[in-house]
């Protein structure tokens, strides 16, 4: 790592909280690690939550199913969205699960040679999104996946208010209930659940959870899950600025007095987005304040007190939660932990103490 700015992610709590939200859910565990496992690099993460037990792996494409096993990893995986029918041979040479969501995917699934691929039906109970609503076609597609010697061992759906809207789940888990007892077919794997649901939404029907961002420690329901994912950088200038001196694009902060301006090498190119203008960090025990805009790569902070040219910087972390960031900038902290840019170098914790670091494109560019 040549820029001190970097990501923390610390393997040993991400276990931590697999192993406490399995032994919740009392089911098979579905590791949800779409988008690079939401930043924090795939297959490091899939290693984590496999030793702490998840039985299946679950990503959004092709694409990112294709990246694990190039990677090495050997896990049950399922594609969550959508997929190119063509690309049938390949899921199967891979032994990777496709998600069966309408019937013009099964039609052209069937003209190719696609026996022995295995897929989970997709029931849209809500979200209208992909999958199917009527259960008259959900059986028929069912029943044209078997004809054509499709392996189906699961069937699914997702909640989309579990975090804001009891009785919408309550609504979208009897239908997919009724959709699964009006097939009447022995599914290896039903899961509905996500992440919130988990922890707080009991059924006598799924025999399996998909946990995603709780891994993260980030749920409205349990507060002592551990928080392993972390944002840092450091201090590369720190200088006094007179009063009526502007700072940054735009001159949109002017100094009020003699004031102390630390330049940080982040910015909106790392995923630190210009929105954080007026926020805090945390530097040497206070909260500093972002003064003027957010540049591409670097950013300016106002500090309460000097400090040395190399003082980390918590943008989030153990002092500002990804939550509470989340908030501020009326956003989730889904978005803002996929916003961390590839750039960005990842520093793994396991077993205690630092095990690597990843950075791809500068690893990329220094074996070539």
């Amino acid at each position: 790592m040549y820029r001190r700015t970097w990501c923390e992610v610390n393997l040993d709590e991400i276990e931590e909280n697999v192993r406490k939200i399995k032994g919740i859910c009392g089911k098979k565990l579905i590791a949800v690690l779409k988008a690079d496992a939401y930043g924090c690099g795939d297959i490091q993460t899939a290693q984590a939550v496999l030793d702490a037990g998840a039985d299946m792996i679950a990503v959004s494409s092709l694409d990112e199913a294709m990246m694990l096993r190039n990677e090495g990893c050997d896990a049950e995986i399922l594609i969550l969205g959508a997929t190119d029918p063509d690309d049938c041979a390949t899921m199967i040479e891979n032994n990777i699960t496709a998600a069966a969501y309408s019937m013009d995917w099964i039609e052209k699934v069937s003209r190719n040679f696609c026996r022995g691929l295995k897929v989970h039906l997709k029931v849209d109970t809500g979200m209208n999104r992909i999958g199917f609503k009527d259960k008259d076609e959900l059986k028929k597609a069912l029943e044209a996946l078997l004809n054509a010697e499709c392996d189906v061992e699961g069937i699914f759906t997702h909640f989309c208010c579990t975090d804001t809207d009891p009785s919408m789940t309550d609504r979208q888990f009897a239908r997919f209930k009724e959709a699964v007892e009006y097939l009447n077919y022995p599914f290896a794997w039903i899961h509905c659940d996500n992440s919130d649901a988990t922890i707080m939404f009991k059924d006598d029907l799924s025999n399996a959870c998909r946990l995603g961002v709780s891994m993260y420690g980030v749920s409205p329901y349990d507060k002592t899950l551990a928080h392993p994912l972390s944002l840092y950088t450091e201090t590369a200038m720190v200088k006094h600025v007179p009063a009526g001196e502007t700072i940054g694009y735009g001159a949109t902060y002017t100094t009020k007095g003699d004031e102390i301006i630390a330049t940080i090498p982040i910015g909106y190119a790392d995923g630190f987005i210009r929105a954080n203008q007026g926020r805090k960090v945390y530097v040497d025990g206070e909260l500093c304040e972002v003064v003027g805009r957010v540049c591409m790569d670097q950013t300016m902070i106002r500090l309460d007190h000097e400090v040395p040219v190399g003082t980390k910087v918590e943008i989030f972390g153990q002092h500002i939660s990804i939550e509470s960031m989340a908030e501020e900038l009326h956003t989730i902290p889904y978005e803002i932990m996929c916003l961390i840019s590839g750039r960005v170098t990842r520093v793994y914790v396991r077993n205690g103490e630092q095990q690597s670091e990843m950075n791809e494109r500068l690893q990329k560019s220094e074996s070539e």
